[in-house]
């Protein structure tokens, strides 16, 4: 063989590769919200504050959640067997950066939030979440 026929094959291969990856995608991608995304209830009121509870695993979810405003708020990670960049969580407005354990519960205290949008991800920035407060 030579050289151009190795490049085109070599070049095929990465087609083949990438339209496979991209069209094996979960219908529980985080950037289509669907039914199940929508329907979780992970923020609960307990003695005066509410706990938005957020699993931490190749990612978080719900990707989304909806919080009261103005009232004390605990951000709970619920972690289990966790080895990627999701075990490191940072709220850059908030100046928060904390690596969680592999597998357990870390809570973040935010105080009580205005109504908005609170934005964090990982520590490498790959997996986002938001907190929409009302």
């Amino acid at each position: 063989m030579n050289k151009t026929t190795i490049a085109i094959l070599i070049s095929a291969v990465l087609i083949v590769s990438a339209i496979f990856l991209t069209s094996n995608k979960k219908s529980t991608d985080n950037n289509i919200p669907n039914k199940t995304q929508q329907s979780i209830n992970n923020v609960s009121e307990t003695e005066g504050k509410q706990i938005i509870e957020i699993t931490a695993k190749g990612g978080y979810t719900p990707r989304k959640s909806i919080a009261k405003a103005g009232i004390p708020t605990i951000l709970r990670f619920n972690t289990k067997g966790t080895f990627d960049c999701s075990s490191s969580v940072r709220i850059p407005s908030m100046n928060i950066f904390k690596n969680l354990p592999q597998s357990g519960v870390a809570d973040i205290d935010l105080g009580s939030q205005k109504a908005g949008t609170l934005q964090g991800s990982c520590g490498m920035g790959m997996y986002p979440f938001e907190i929409e407060f009302q």
